[in-house]
């Protein structure tokens, strides 16, 4: 918490949106706090590699213009996770951007190691982006929200709009595939 922050660790997002909503424009400020790095992370888990501030401020700003559509049935940063994610896929539809979630840096990651080191996290980053890339796309989504975010099925399920057991199913077969394939 924020030593400067007028909210206690008590306060819930429910209790700041509705002094947002009374005109308090300082819950906004703390609601953006809270949950700004979160969805940062989350943009860039998903492969978002450019403007994920932009997108971050793009959430908010949806979010806010549509706060009267929350109706707290879910976490706050669940429904904002919603938000974001629907932004991604406007965002890649609209630019045809391609739909891999992984995209390892290896050029980068040579600089910062000698050749033999950097031979190896090439090879790794190809390995892990074939067995990300055999998932389907609901598997790859699933598989990011749960080992890269730590979110609960359940979460991940009002996110995708699916059910609790299916988000479990493609969480458990991406585990498989992608174990299976950098076995080999």
């Amino acid at each position: 918490m924020n030593p400067e922050s007028q909210w206690s660790a008590e306060d819930t997002d429910l209790v700041l949106i509705e002094q947002w909503r009374a005109g308090d424009s300082r819950a906004a400020t703390e609601l953006v706090r809270r949950h700004a790095d979160a969805l940062a992370r989350f943009a860039a888990s998903a492969g978002e590699r450019e403007e994920i501030e932009e997108l971050v401020q793009d959430t908010f700003v949806r979010a806010f213009g549509s706060l009267d559509a929350f109706r707290g049935e879910s976490s706050l940063r669940t429904w904002l996770f919603t938000i974001e994610r629907r932004l991604m896929l406007d965002r890649r539809r609209t630019e045809r951007r391609e739909r891999n979630l992984v995209s390892l840096e290896a050029a980068e990651a040579t600089t910062e190691y000698d050749a033999l080191d950097g031979m190896v996290a090439q090879e790794t980053a190809k390995r892990v982006k074939r067995a990300m890339a055999s998932l389907s796309p609901m598997q790859r989504e699933v598989f990011v929200m749960r080992v890269e975010q730590g979110l609960a099925y359940k979460e991940i399920a009002t996110i995708l709009d699916t059910s609790e057991g299916a988000a479990r199913v493609h969480y458990h077969n991406a585990i498989r595939a992608v174990k299976e394939l950098l076995d080999e």
